[in-house]
């Protein structure tokens, strides 16, 4: 709270500044990387009392699935970050990054809650596997978000354009290029964030006394 709390004040002093909402699309996005968070921890509450393959926890973990990579898409929105000459861009790339890590942290979480719940049901190595596949659709669907704009929403009123769109760069992937340059740089720097904290948090686990 306390960090997201940053995000906010930050923007408030540009608009107080600037009198200028340009970048309010930042906390529409913020909101929507935190929906994972609340869909996995539905989640798990769930399989408290019943089978992963039942009706509702499969339900929550498609919908887990399909909100994931809002958490990470706003490090795409930094496209957007400009010389506006309404205020320093050093200030503007300060705003981006917190609300940036905001939204990544989110989406780590998330992923750790699903990830512990993953091992407590299958070994290490299963639950790593499809921890790994998660990251590879998160990032394809940053891809579709960023470069052909299509949203979580479109995935319930539109599932047939986006797979034809999926379909098309399967075919023809040499035709589509950046369709794996954006998937496969998104892939590894999120891989990358998410073992260092999977790692951390292994390494503040209390010792078990043999």
């Amino acid at each position: 709270m306390l960090s997201n709390g940053v995000s906010v004040v930050l923007f408030g002093l540009r608009l107080i500044a600037t009198d200028s909402t340009q970048y309010w699309f930042l906390f529409w996005n913020l909101f929507l990387a935190w929906v994972p968070v609340l869909l996995a921890w539905i989640l798990i509450r769930r399989l408290e009392r019943e089978s992963w393959l039942r009706t509702w926890p499969l339900i929550l973990t498609v919908l887990w699935l399909g909100f994931l990579p809002n958490s990470f898409y706003l490090i795409s929105d930094l496209i957007h970050l400009e010389s506006s000459g309404d205020i320093g861009v050093l200030f503007d790339a300060v705003l981006f990054m917190s609300f940036i890590w905001n939204g990544a942290i989110a989406g780590i979480l998330s992923m750790v809650l699903v990830h512990k719940a993953l091992i407590a049901r299958r070994n290490s190595a299963v639950a790593a596997q499809l921890m790994g596949i998660t990251v590879f659709l998160t990032s394809f669907a940053i891809y579709l978000g960023r470069s052909l704009r299509w949203n979580t929403w479109d995935a319930l009123v539109n599932p047939a354009g986006i797979l034809f769109d999926v379909s098309e760069r399967v075919v023809n992937p040499l035709d589509h290029p950046q369709a794996f340059v954006t998937t496969a740089t998104f892939f590894v720097l999120i891989s990358s964030i998410y073992l260092v904290v999977w790692r951390f948090l292994q390494l503040l686990q209390p010792k078990t006394k043999r």
